[in-house]
């Protein structure tokens, strides 16, 4: 892959734009019962940054957005890019401290919301910097909060596209990748561009290909595989919401030749008994990251679909991957042309292929990495060191150069495919009048990813209820972050300098548990529009 940046096609605008004008008949986007042509597409953005602009919305204003998988969602997001604003998609889970934290720090004044959603904010101490909210759909609503809440304006005129350069910022995706509150990762127009390039020369799409996301719209993995339909010529369809039994006959219904899938999304479907849908149906490949390894070539011969793995982030791009004709079981696949990687040691020293060690990334191609976290500069700079991107992560380089995944340094939490800040649950852990200390911390899961699990240590004289433990939890953290698994102990194992050992922790597991969510039979509650 070329590192020279066609400037045309080097924002999300002038991407739209190219596919477009080549080929303004060819269908572009399917959702439920909308098709567009590229043609439409185009104008539907053009309309949708004429609404944003016309409400009050300039270049490099964010605009946060809290909605289910819709194409008013994916209109509004490239309206903003089409003006120069910057949308900020939300996790529909969040809630409690965690929202408030993305809608202070991303200082948006604008929040277009899903009505179910809508609770979520009024349980906020405050409104942070927002001064209008619009609801997506029509119904009576009786807000109590401070700032208007209207239904979205009709209207809107299309305008010009804002002339924005590569390194400008797109769009911010806030994540909870390490430790520590969840950081907004801003991602630049050409971000968008390098990803579809990458990704569509890598695993081969072309224009003749469907691609098929059930992925949220809020994360990376499905803005850029609309990034790669630009590219490709390719049409991008957003199925319904990830469900094992439903899967197969919906990606069937899509006509997808190619789709996209998690580690945990894989072992649920592998773990399913045979069906009548498991072949009948024309996907042919799917970029998989976190591949279990002992699920790669069985899951081809069950529904001959082959698992292409890889590593990306949304701080970064598509740096490593395998290929439709070479995948290897255990390995996350090879560095990718265009970029340069490191594996150093804990004191920043290149370590000898076969020796584990953190692997640091760098783009060869101009704007291809994200520029930082959004008003967070010690966390920028820690993550940049040298100016390579500290992933945080594992990882062993084999002398023919295949990479293979090993573990996560930094005590994040992945479970099914969702990143969860271990402080960020313990924070409200601690709110318990029961707790006196927790530590929060990943364990293996049964489908390959993690499970969340908390050390707690009670307040002397009281009894933790485990049960109406989660039910705290539940107004106050996004459901896949609420603990399945309770230890309880006299006190946290610390380090001579007073941290929690997470490490022994961890080596510990799920068999310490005094409590297990699942076994017990408690449900969570959990917003089915989300």
């Amino acid at each position: 892959m070329s590192a020279v940046l066609d400037l045309s096609r080097a924002s999300v605008s002038g991407l739209l734009r190219w596919r477009a004008e080549t080929t303004p008949e060819s269908t572009l986007l399917r959702c439920g019962d909308t098709q567009r042509t590229a043609a439409e597409m185009l104008d539907r953005v053009a309309v949708a940054g004429g609404l944003l602009r016309e409400h009050g919305v300039e270049r490099g204003d964010r605009v946060a957005l809290m909605a289910s998988n819709r194409v008013e969602l994916l209109d509004l997001i490239l309206g903003c890019a089409w003006i120069g604003a910057v949308a900020v998609p939300i996790n529909t889970a969040a809630r409690g401290e965690q929202l408030h934290h993305i809608l202070s720090n991303s200082q948006a004044e604008l929040l277009v919301l899903e009505n179910p959603f809508l609770a979520q904010v009024e349980a906020l101490p405050s409104t942070a910097e927002l001064r209008q909210i619009w609801l997506l759909d029509e119904g009576e609503v009786a807000s109590v909060l401070p700032v208007p809440v209207d239904l979205i304006p009709d209207g809107g005129r299309a305008v010009e596209p804002a002339v924005v350069g590569p390194g400008d910022p797109a769009v911010i995706l806030y994540t909870s990748g390490t430790t520590g509150v969840s950081k907004g990762v801003v991602c630049p127009h050409a971000q968008f561009s390098w990803w579809g390039r990458n990704v569509t020369a890598q695993l081969g799409i072309t224009s003749a290909d469907v691609l098929h996301t059930c992925l949220p719209l809020f994360h990376t993995n499905a803005l850029n595989a609309f990034s790669q339909a630009l590219v490709s010529g390719a049409q991008y369809v957003i199925g319904p919401r990830f469900s094992a039994s439903a899967f197969w006959s919906d990606v069937a219904d899509s006509g997808a030749t190619f789709t996209y899938l998690l580690g945990a999304m894989i072992s649920i479907l592998a773990g399913r008994p045979p069906g009548a849908h498991d072949r009948a149906h024309r996907v042919t490949a799917a970029l998989a990251p976190a591949t279990p390894a002992g699920l790669l070539r069985q899951f081809e011969e069950r529904f001959g679909v082959v698992l292409i793995d890889g590593y990306g982030s949304t701080e970064t791009n598509a740096v490593i991957s395998a290929s439709r004709t070479e995948q290897r079981p255990g390995f996350i696949g090879r560095l990718q042309e265009g970029f340069s990687a490191r594996i150093v040691d804990e004191n920043g020293l290149d370590v000898p292929p076969g020796t584990p060690g953190e692997l640091l990334l760098r783009s060869e191609q101009p704007f291809a990495f994200a520029s930082g976290y959004y008003r967070m500069p010690d966390a920028t700079v820690a993550a940049w060191q040298d100016l390579w991107f500290h992933t945080g992560d594992r990882v062993v380089l084999e002398a023919d150069g295949w990479i293979r995944f090993v573990d996560r340094i930094k005590d994040v939490i992945r479970r099914r495919g969702e990143n969860i800040s271990s402080v960020e649950v313990e924070s409200v852990l601690a709110q318990h009048p029961g707790v006196r200390d927790v530590a929060v911390y990943a364990v293996d899961s049964e489908l390959g990813e993690d499970e969340v699990m908390a050390a707690v240590v009670p307040v002397e004289g009281q009894e933790i209820d485990f049960a109406e433990l989660v039910s705290f939890c539940e107004p106050r953290l996004a459901y896949y972050a609420i603990p399945r698994f309770v230890a309880l102990c006299p006190e946290l194992p610390l380090t001579e300098n007073g941290k929690v050992r997470k490490t022994l922790l961890r080596e510990w597991g799920a068999e310490r548990a005094d409590w297990d969510r699942e076994a017990a039979g408690v449900v969570l509650r959990r917003n089915r529009s989300a």
